[in-house]
């Protein structure tokens, strides 16, 4: 049997300038923009926390509206415990607040930017 060493196109061939030139303008300006290392690492751990399919689940349930555990669990069919490590998750990202009303307690979303996230994001994948 013969191995067919060769790539087609598609796999090898990427669009790349034809000499090396560096627009030294250019990478000044961007550079002077660019966040920190440490802000670029915290935003690529927010965004993981968006990889996870139960946690997208959650946050869309919560922009719909505030619900306990107990209410989480029964409408996407998973265990409390399951929920609440998700939870703990999401809100040590602080994309979700809780609040106490006696024995329960209710989640919502932290704030109006996690909504826009969901929607942009729903939006780009519909288009």
């Amino acid at each position: 049997m013969e191995l067919d060493l060769k790539k087609s196109r598609a796999e090898t061939d990427f669009d790349q300038c034809d000499f090396i030139c560096v627009h030294e303008s250019v990478v000044s300006q961007v550079l002077n923009v660019m966040p920190k290392e440490q802000e670029l690492l915290d935003l690529a751990e927010f965004y993981k926390v968006f990889g996870d399919a139960t946690r997208i689940k959650i946050l869309y349930v919560l922009s719909q509206s505030e619900m306990c555990v107990c209410d989480l669990a029964n409408l996407l069919q998973m265990g409390q415990s399951a929920i609440s490590h998700q939870l703990r998750v999401l809100k040590q990202m602080r994309l979700v607040k809780f609040r106490r009303e006696g024995k329960t307690v209710f989640y919502s979303l932290a704030d109006g930017h996690i909504e826009t996230i969901l929607a942009q994001g729903m939006e780009h994948i519909s288009e």
